[in-house]
């Protein structure tokens, strides 16, 4: 057995059909995490959850820095309550067979790149199941500009509230170091609560949650949820402005509203959104208005 093993991590992730880390990893471009990084948890989570992956978000978390989202591809850990013979051959393997420097968790750390996000299975251990401290987490902030997500503990709090360009989502903090654990995978499935999360995904945290997304879904995510966002915001305008029920918005839209949001879309959009299509769109409501008349009553 190796840590991290790209044979393996290939196999893993079939439907990817992009770029890839030397270990194999799925590498989604970092112009899409710019783009998944506006969504909120719902209008991206309806893409993933209709293409089936219906385990993929958690919520129950405590984070370092309220209000801050954290995006980015998962490099997974996983640890298991210490068992002696088991501890004792994983940890030898790491030093003697990979040239691996140190514990378990700066294994990891020392594997990561920018715009990663460590996420790691403690099996919700926080006494003495603190994955990271002040000087792992400062690893971490200054390798990726992220953070990560431990379902499990963190120690120097104060510290990390200091520390720029991070975002951790845990499960609870305490002054104990990290002991009587072992690490059975590194870039490998990996359980956090009751979501999965595969060498890769994207990872989308809010102040909901935080959700896995997996890669080969990351850009038909991004377009299903910006175009979520852009229908709300058009919508929500409309029926403030009395021009239309809110019927008429949550429900199929006609042709006539197609074109107003058509021309709504062209002049007054957010600029970052206008490489959106709507081709589909327009061609299924004009195909719904030929199959009978319909109203657009306004108010």
């Amino acid at each position: 057995m190796n840590f991290d093993s790209r044979d393996d991590i290939i196999q893993l992730s079939p439907l990817w059909e992009g770029d890839r880390f030397p270990n194999g990893r799925p590498k989604v471009p970092s112009e899409l995490l710019h783009r998944l990084e506006r969504l909120t948890t719902e209008e991206a989570w309806s893409r993933v959850w209709s293409a089936g992956y219906k385990f993929q978000f958690q919520g129950d978390f405590k984070t370092t820095h309220p209000g801050r989202n954290l995006v980015g591809r998962a490099v997974t850990a996983v640890m298991v309550p210490q068992r002696p013979d088991l501890h004792d051959f994983m940890l030898k393997h790491g030093h003697e067979q990979e040239g691996r420097k140190g514990y378990f968790n700066q294994w990891v750390i020392d594997s990561l790149e920018e715009d990663d996000v460590v996420v790691v299975d403690m099996f919700d251990k926080i006494f003495q199941g603190t994955y990271v401290g002040g000087n792992l987490s400062t690893a971490i902030a200054a390798r990726t500009r992220r953070g990560a997500v431990i379902w499990g503990g963190i120690r120097d709090l104060q510290q990390i509230e200091e520390i720029e360009n991070i975002q951790i989502y845990h499960r609870g903090n305490d002054p104990t170091g990290i002991a009587d654990v072992t690490m059975v995978g590194m870039n490998v499935p990996c359980r956090i609560g009751k979501a999965i999360c595969m060498p890769g995904d994207v990872v989308l945290g809010t102040s909901s949650g935080v959700l896995f997304i997996p890669p080969h879904l990351a850009d038909s995510c991004a377009v299903h949820g910006e175009k979520m966002y852009i229908r709300d915001l058009f919508g929500l305008g409309r029926v403030r402005a009395g021009i239309y029920s809110t019927a008429q918005i949550d429900g199929g839209w006609t042709v006539a509203i197609w074109d107003d949001f058509m021309d709504w879309f062209k002049n007054d959009a957010p600029k970052e959104y206008h490489h959106l299509t709507w081709d589909d769109e327009l061609a299924g409501a004009r195909k719904q208005a030929e199959k009978g008349p319909s109203s657009d009553v306004r108010l």
